[in-house]
């Protein structure tokens, strides 16, 4: 931060009651109340405790998926390559289990 010394850094944070705890995580999975998901793989995950109060700060590429784990690159690339729209496309991967191949054939 700005030419900050880290270790200064953590010790003014002490200091102001912050106490910050990175997390060895592999994926973090937010599932959104439509049903889909947001999966963020490799993430860097830091817990962060302020005045009793906990806030989680998570960086990484980020992906969407909807219902039945179906991610949305996946019914994109079906309608691009069958001309079909969005739901005959999402509903062709459910069909399939999510084989991008094997959806594509059933709309051809």
């Amino acid at each position: 931060m700005g030419g900050i010394d880290p270790k200064k850094m953590q010790q003014m944070m002490k200091q102001l009651g912050i106490k910050q705890e990175e997390i060895d995580a592999i994926r973090v999975i937010i599932e959104k109340n439509d049903g889909g998901r947001i999966i963020i793989d490799n993430p860097n995950v830091q817990k962060v405790v302020m005045q009793g109060q906990e806030s989680w700060q998570i960086t990484g590429e980020a992906h969407d998926e909807v219902e039945e784990g179906i991610k949305e690159e996946d019914i994109k690339l079906v309608m691009e390559k069958t001309g079909k729209s969005e739901d005959e496309a999402r509903k062709a991967l459910e069909e399939s289990g999510g084989d991008i191949a094997e959806a594509i054939v059933s709309l051809s």
